[in-house]
């Protein structure tokens, strides 16, 4: 992967400014994706986006051990997007033997609706494409994240009827403001060329 592959905004959102780049996180940026990851997910500094889980849940979304590890596994790539040197946006992408998993897709709360995180999406598929990763990326989505879930639906992904448990009395995970939490796994197939 390119350390400077540049992506286009989407042309039917907002101008995104600057060029976002691309390149693969390095030990040196955990902090900084936990605390991408937190404001994206979590707290009052989530609310600044259009879609967050802090009516949901409270607590972290992850930890400086969590990220350090995802970062130094060999089955595992974050992908940042910066733009004018600041981080916008992290996606993490974990190649498994059916699919490629896509999680911890965060993007900076006001930076949202500006098309960074429709690029950073692309890079993602691109990356799992080029580089022949897999033929299907997939990920869970609470179920009650309907807008975020219809986002996504509508760059391709399909909701599959697939659930998944929410890890509940895992406080590592976050703690659940109501009882009826769980996950759907949505999928997109990648065209091999």
């Amino acid at each position: 992967m390119s350390e400077s592959l540049q992506h286009p905004s989407a042309a039917n959102e907002r101008p995104a400014g600057p060029t976002l780049t691309f390149r693969r996180a390095q030990i040196t940026d955990v902090d900084a994706i936990v605390a991408l990851v937190e404001s994206a997910y979590r707290g009052e500094a989530s609310r600044a986006g259009w879609t967050t889980e802090a009516d949901l849940l409270d607590g972290q979304r992850t930890d400086p051990e969590e990220v350090r590890a995802l970062v130094s596994s060999e089955a595992t790539r974050i992908v940042l997007a910066e733009r004018a040197g600041e981080l916008v946006g992290s996606v993490m992408l974990v190649r498994s033997e059916h699919a490629v998993h896509l999680g911890m897709f965060a993007v900076r709360p006001t930076q949202q609706t500006q098309g960074t995180g429709r690029a950073l999406l692309a890079e993602a598929e691109r990356i799992v494409h080029g580089e022949r990763l897999g033929e299907r990326v997939e990920m869970t989505v609470i179920v009650q994240r309907t807008e975020l879930i219809a986002w996504y639906e509508r760059r391709g992904y399909r909701v599959t009827g697939e659930r998944q448990p929410f890890p509940y009395g895992q406080p590592r995970f976050g703690l659940p403001r109501r009882a009826d939490l769980e996950f759907c796994v949505l999928e997109k197939r990648i065209a091999r060329q």
